[in-house]
């Protein structure tokens, strides 16, 4: 995906050194959001000026401001991994010292990726929180500003009203957007047998109107007072109380209100981290430029910019919006999931973001759902019938392998919209005949075989006397979907084993690698995900495949925790080519 960089105010500070109480020079680089990057600038720039300086060394510090999607993207890159919807960094992408991201959540993401990734300090240097903004018109007409929504209200008017026009920022890109996704995600748990289809249906309904880029969203609120216009223009969205504040300082046509939804959603806290590799020197001017950002004078400076103080107080110049309290909501609290590892980078998330903040899994299965129900896709599912599928999990109340996984992918089918196209193949050995595998559905759209493709899950049974014929399965299924292969979509074959491959009669591991590096065409990508149940799968086996053809390899040992990881491999999907 294209990666846009919004640079405010970007400056090199630096004091002659003739006459100064230092000697030589210590560079600090500090990327910051570019909401709060003029307010560091600023203090930075003062603090030079009054003689900045480290160990007897003079600082110089330069301010960038940078979305916080481009800095992931290059820490990603960095630590050789992916995250979710954020893309490759640009080829002039340089590494800061500091880095003021608008949420913890990005650090969240990338430590539980990449364990290697450990920035220093993470305390908040500012706050704003997460409002549901409405031009002031169409708040009216829910109570503001004298009645409270909550989430509940929220959800129910995306997912069966009509009088919301409501828009999102890609929440894998954007820290509101991810925050709005916790909370509907919250809103929906409620409903207890109906939480995913409540769910489900939100994210179709916000995935309807998303943007890219913030300020493409924002640019979509009514921009006269003609009923007709507000009628047809968006009418709530996910955005900072900064946001709010600063578009209503252009004196728009129509102001926004800001809504702030009970229970409290998850703030932008912007914390100040010292990246990991960071020299000595450049560090103690970190922590030294730090003590200078946690002041009043600084908080004067976020009061000016639509930002309160990290306690979520406000200093001089806050413009506050109506219905805005004063200090810090209640941190809103997620039940924590299973997760997962790949050889795309993933691995078990840490206990806590850096600077606190949501539960990691949480963060991690609110982004794959998302990206399980936006993403159009052209996947082929492989399911594994062999004997071993009978065995009982103890952790799923006695149901077998088969029963959990068939159940996982029903679900799974469940988040996918009509515009997906879907197969279903089952393997073990000499099931069809000489071969290991079966087509049980070609690969279809699922507005016209969803019913069919739900039959076949249903109808599936192991076959008792059953080995695992893994290698045959994954050439014939990669050869299929490359023959139908459809650009604008990503296509994948996503495989569920439990087992090795046992098939004597099969090729072997060698020239299933040569055959598939012959068969792999870099304009023609398909992605292969392997997801490995139980103790008997070899974690080495499965990656050595996709490392050739590109994908990941999720395991566990726990069966019974197939559903969560089923979304982590949807999830592990690039943007479409072509």
């Amino acid at each position: 995906m294209a990666l846009v960089v919004v640079a405010v105010g970007g400056w090199f500070v630096y004091r002659t050194l003739a006459g100064a109480d230092c000697s030589g020079e210590v560079p600090l680089n500090v990327a910051a959001a570019p909401e709060i990057a003029p307010a560091v600038e600023a203090a930075a720039q003062a603090w030079v000026e009054d003689g900045a300086a480290v160990d007897g060394r003079c600082v110089a510090v330069t301010v960038s401001g940078t979305d916080p999607v481009d800095v992931a993207a290059a820490v990603a890159g960095l630590h050789g991994i992916s995250l979710a919807g954020v893309g490759r960094a640009s080829g002039t992408a340089v590494m800061p010292d500091v880095w003021v991201p608008d949420s913890s959540t990005w650090l969240l993401r990338l430590s539980a990726a990449a364990p290697g990734f450990a920035p220093t300090n993470n305390a908040s240097v500012a706050h704003s929180p997460v409002v549901v903004a409405m031009p002031e018109p169409v708040a009216t007409s829910f109570g503001w500003p004298d009645e409270q929504l909550t989430w509940t209200d929220l959800l129910q008017q995306i997912t069966t009203g009509t009088q919301l026009r409501t828009g999102i920022v890609d929440p894998t890109r954007d820290s509101a957007g991810l925050s709005l996704l916790l909370a509907i995600g919250g809103a929906a748990s409620a409903a207890g047998d109906g939480a995913q289809q409540a769910m489900t249906g939100a994210l179709r309904a916000l995935a309807t109107g998303r943007s890219a880029l913030r300020q493409d969203l924002v640019a979509r609120f009514p921009r006269s007072a003609d009923p007709a216009a507000v009628a047809s223009a968006l009418s709530a969205a996910a955005l900072s109380e900064e946001d709010v504040i600063a578009y209503n300082a252009a004196r728009p046509p129509i102001s926004l209100a800001a809504l702030y939804p009970q229970p409290a959603s998850m703030s932008l806290d912007y914390p100040y981290a010292v990246l990991p590799g960071t020299d000595p020197a450049r560090a103690a001017a970190a922590e030294a430029l730090f003590s200078v950002l946690d002041t009043a004078a600084f908080k004067d400076r976020l009061g000016a910019r639509g930002l309160r103080g990290p306690d979520g107080s406000w200093g001089q110049g806050f413009e506050a919006p109506r219905g805005a309290r004063a200090g810090l909501p209640e941190p809103p609290s997620a039940a924590p999931q299973p997760t997962a590892s790949s050889d795309a980078g993933g691995s078990a998330a840490p206990g806590g973001t850096p600077a606190g903040g949501p539960d990691p899994a949480a963060v991690d299965r609110a982004l794959s759902t998302w990206t399980a129900v936006t993403l159009p896709a052209r996947m082929l599912a492989v399911i594994d019938v062999s004997g071993s599928m009978l065995q009982r999990v103890p952790t799923a109340g006695g149901a077998t392998r088969m029963q959990v996984t068939l159940l996982a992918a029903q679900r799974g089918l469940g988040l996918f919209d009509d515009t997906w196209a879907v197969g279903l193949w089952t393997f073990s050995t000499e099931l069809a005949g000489g071969r290991d595998y079966r087509e049980e559905q070609p690969v279809g759209p699922l507005s016209s075989q969803r019913s069919r493709l739900l039959a076949s899950l249903n109808a599936i049974t192991p076959k008792p006397t059953g080995d695992t014929g893994l290698y045959d399965t994954v050439l014939a299924a990669y050869e299929s979907m490359q023959e139908g292969w459809e650009p604008g979509r990503v296509n994948s074959v996503v495989m569920l084993t439990d087992g090795r491959n046992d098939d004597a009669d099969g090729i072997s591991q060698e020239k299933l690698l040569a055959d598939l590096q012959a068969l792999v065409d870099p304009r023609r990508p398909i992605q292969v995900v392997i997801i490995g149940i139980g103790d008997g799968v070899s974690r080495d086996e499965l990656e050595s495949i996709t490392k050739v053809t590109g994908g990941g390899v999720f395991v566990t040992e726990d069966p019974a925790k197939i559903g969560d990881i089923f979304l982590q491999a949807i999830a592990l999907r690039p943007a479409a080519p072509g």
